[in-house]
Order: C-alpha cells, then sequence, then structure tokens
C-alpha cells in the first residue's frame, strides 16, 4: 500500500462496514466480541491511525490513553507495558506510549505535557523505583492516573502483584520440603517490588520461629545472581535459595552447577515471575507465576473507572500462583531421591 489506510481499508480487510469499524474504534457496547477482535486485528496489520483530533472535536472524547513507563527489558515491566497495551483496545482505547530513560521530574512532566496535546482522556504509569513513583505521584492535574506497583497503601490508584504473598508462598514451600536455612537474594532496594518480596520471605521465616539469615542484594540480572550463587554456594548451611526474579534465579543455577552444587540435591533454587524460559532450564525452575495479563486488565478498569468519575472502584491486589517444578527438592536428597 502507498498511502496511509483509511477506515474503509480496515472494514474491507475485516469484512465489515465501515460504520461498524467506527463504532469499534468510538467503543460502542453493541458491537460482537468476535467482530470487534476481527477490526482491531485489522487495525493492527494495517497500522491503521484514527484522527484522533477530529474525534475528539466530534465527540468530546480522543478514545486514547496513555502510557508512561521506564525504558527497561526486565520481563516484568515489559509484559506489563504489553498487557496493558492490549487490554485499552480489548476496552475500545488507543494508546500512547512514551518510554523514558530514566523516570526525573522533568522527563515526567514533559511525557504528560505530550500526552495532554494528544487530549489522552487518563494515564497509567508503570514503574518500580522508588523515584519514579515519587514523581508519578506527585503529578496533580485533571487527568486521572493509575500507577502500576502494587503497593496499595501508597496511593488510591494502584495496581499489581501481591508480592508480599507471593514470596511468603514461595517460603512456605521451601518450609514445608524441611529447609531452615533459606536464602534470599532481593532485587535493587529502591524498587516496592523488591522490598516487598523480601518482606514476605522474611515474614514467613520469623512465623515459625527461624531467624532469616542477612540477604543478598542483586539488581534483577543474571549477572548479579551468578556473583550472589558464588557467595552461597561457599555457605554448606544454605540448602535453598529464593531470589526475587528468575533472572538472578538463573545465574545462581550456573554459580551453583560451577562450585559443584547439585540442583535440587545440595540446593533448591526458586525464582519469581515465571518467564518463558523457566520451564525449560535445567533443572526446570519453581517459580511465582504473575498474571500479567490481569495486571493490564485491572489497571484499564480502574483507569476507565476514574475517567468515568467512579469514585467507588476499589482496587485490589491480584493473587500469584506457585509454580513447582524440578528445581526444589527436600534438603539432603539424592539423585535416585533416596535420602
Amino acid at each position: 500500500m502507498n498511502r496511509a489506510p483509511v477506515m474503509q481499508d480496515v472494514a474491507r480487510l475485516a469484512g465489515v462496514s465501515h460504520q461498524t469499524v467506527s463504532r469499534v474504534i468510538n467503543g460502542a457496547s453493541s458491537i460482537r466480541p468476535e467482530t470487534r477482535e476481527r477490526v482491531l486485528q485489522a487495525i493492527d496489520r494495517l497500522g491503521y491511525q484514527p484522527n484522533r483530533a477530529a474525534r475528539a472535536l466530534v465527540s468530546g472524547r480522543s478514545g486514547t490513553i496513555g502510557i508512561i513507563a521506564t525504558a527497561s527489558t526486565l520481563f516484568g515491566p515489559t509484559s506489563i507495558h504489553r498487557t496493558v497495551n492490549t487490554a485499552a483496545r480489548r476496552a475500545g482505547y488507543f494508546a500512547s506510549s512514551v518510554s523514558l530513560a530514566e523516570m526525573t521530574r522533568e522527563g515526567f512532566e514533559a511525557a504528560v505535557d505530550h500526552l495532554d496535546r494528544l487530549a489522552v482522556e487518563g494515564i497509567v504509569v508503570i514503574a518500580g523505583h522508588d523515584e519514579a513513583l515519587e514523581v508519578a505521584r506527585s503529578r496533580s492535574g485533571r487527568t486521572p492516573f493509575v500507577i502500576v506497583e502494587g503497593d496499595l497503601s501508597r496511593g488510591r490508584r494502584t495496581v499489581g502483584v501481591d508480592n508480599v504473598a507471593g514470596a511468603r508462598m514461595v517460603t512456605r514451600h521451601l518450609l514445608d520440603l524441611g529447609h531452615v536455612e533459606i536464602a534470599h537474594v532481593t532485587g535493587p532496594l529502591d524498587w516496592a517490588e523488591s522490598r516487598a518480596r523480601a518482606e514476605g520471605w522474611r515474614a514467613e521465616m520469623l512465623a515459625i520461629g527461624l531467624r532469616p539469615m542477612e540477604p543478598l542484594v542483586g539488581d534483577w540480572s543474571a549477572a548479579s545472581g551468578y556473583e550472589a550463587g558464588l557467595v552461597l554456594a561457599a555457605e554448606s548451611d544454605v540448602t535453598a535459595v529464593f531470589a526475587a526474579n528468575d533472572q538472578m534465579a538463573i545465574g545462581i543455577l550456573r554459580a551453583l552447577h560451577e562450585s559443584g552444587r547439585a540442583v535440587p540435591e545440595d540446593v533448591s533454587v526458586v525464582g519469581f515471575d515465571d518467564v518463558p524460559e523457566a520451564g525449560y532450564l535445567i533443572p526446570p525452575l519453581t517459580t511465582v507465576r504473575q498474571d500479567f495479563s490481569a495486571i493490564g486488565r485491572s489497571a484499564i478498569a480502574m483507569l476507565t473507572a476514574a475517567i468515568s468519575g467512579d469514585a467507588d472502584h476499589v482496587p485490589s491486589l491480584i493473587d500469584p500462583e506457585l509454580i513447582v517444578r524440578a528445581s526444589t527438592s527436600s534438603p539432603g536428597r539424592t539423585r535416585s531421591g533416596r535420602p
């Protein structure tokens, strides 16, 4: 196609009328789900961009939401970004994203100003570390915000996974297997998720009267997990390690292997996130699965409620799921499974 696609092109590809395409774009509730999906797929395939300014003049609504995120290759933030975008489309909104190299006050204000010029109806902020969250919360204005971070104690419009519950679930699993010396490798401590996962591990240990050892601090990377794993490999009393994300767990697996410590026979290893590769490692990794699709849906549901003026939308954290694989077992077991 040698020109920009128009609404008629979308209608032709989707096999519907241009009026149906218009109703999908404007979020009409009378469209059948399968028809809406077909139109959205045609829009994606063609790269069609509706005239937001014209729509806003006619309807008083742009049908667009903004997403502000820090530029990141980490599995969690990138997964959330994708699912928020998908959920927005399902709700009849287009999403305009701004990725910031770092979340400074000036950069955040510039991003909001840019999105305001696009007449967005609301903004989702995907930010994990404290500076980014503080900047996001300090912004005042008429545009509704939802922050994806998973800490309901610090903001009314907040969504995310219950990281404390996920960490307690992991620790309880290891305790039930008979481990008592359970090490923890945290993420950066200026991230809310990192502190919440450390809090859950510590609380579960203390709940049965065990004194948790001092955690090691990583930076979410496999390299930092590898460095922590070399330290832990020399600790003969440690029989289990809980890493705050799967990337660090992968580094720990390699360090233990190079140090002659078998997993799970000598040391059990658990991660957090359930990255797509987790089930294909040697051994397959026990981890905590986050429902990123549910996070995206919850963020958009909260934002659309705020856009419509619904003050009664009560936020709640999303329950994680423990995925048990072969990287955990009772301490002191041989490869044959016998003590």
